[in-house]
């Protein structure tokens, strides 16, 4: 049995006030969050970059306060995917790039940019897509219409190392797609949006299946049904089953 090189296991944000008295402790005050979620994981997806562009300052202070092996997968502003949709946008990317570049360094592990239901694949816009993106940067790319899930699609980001992103969704494909030896997956809650929790059985699935994939370097997984706190007890619990398989290799 191959198990990938790496994973990173985490949810979709942490700044989640529900969170209060169930993940983080009664006490605890807020501006301490971050400190407290950096140690019991190693990754974190910032979806609070897709609402307000990032702040370089911030960055730096996220850099600082976590380990030298945390990583971050960084949100891109929805101006660049929902508004503009790639279109004339070369300064907002180049900005978003370089924020990331001198906030984040070598703790940016991903750069996502998440597209709006509405938007159907074409030949054309997936062109504007990859003539668009620094490929110099770690890409993955998530579509919320059904269009995409095509083997032209998977081929092409493959062609210019950009990542397809997987997810588990109630309207969308489930299917584990590895176009690339970085593997991306999000789960946003398979019966009801970003609030159903994930069984045992139901990871352990995933896993099983995900190891059989060869050519995975590394991997980034994320929760994002914060809706009582089960993102955090799903990512607790994966990360419990890859250390399983781990050490049965």
């Amino acid at each position: 049995m191959k198990i990938m090189g790496k994973w990173h296991i985490g949810c979709s944000g942490f700044h989640y006030k529900h969170w209060r008295g169930t993940f983080y402790p009664e006490k605890l005050a807020v501006k301490n969050w971050f400190n407290y979620y950096v140690e019991h994981f190693d990754t974190l997806e910032l979806n609070v970059t897709f609402y307000r562009f990032p702040q370089l300052s911030t960055f730096e202070n996220w850099y600082k306060n976590s380990s030298p092996d945390f990583r971050f997968s960084v949100k891109a502003p929805r101006l660049i995917t929902h508004y503009k949709k790639f279109n004339d946008c070369k300064r907002l990317l180049d900005d978003f790039y370089n924020t990331l570049n001198q906030g984040l360094k070598e703790k940016c592990g991903c750069c996502l940019f998440q597209l709006p239901p509405s938007y159907h694949y074409t030949p054309e816009r997936l062109e504007k897509i990859t003539g668009n993106l620094d490929l110099t940067f770690r890409n993955v790319m998530e579509f919320r219409h059904e269009s995409w899930w095509h083997e032209e699609v998977f081929r092409e980001l493959s062609r210019h190392q950009i990542s397809f992103c997987g997810m588990s969704h109630p309207e969308l494909p489930s299917a584990i797609i590895q176009n690339s030896p970085l593997f991306y997956y999000r789960f946003h809650g398979l019966d009801q949006l970003y609030a159903s929790k994930y069984s045992e059985e139901q990871l352990a699935d995933f896993a099983a299946e995900v190891i059989t994939h060869e050519g995975i370097d590394e991997a980034y997984l994320f929760f994002n049904n914060d809706i009582n706190t089960n993102a955090i007890y799903n990512a607790q619990s994966l990360q419990k089953i890859f250390q399983n398989l781990s050490h049965k290799k």
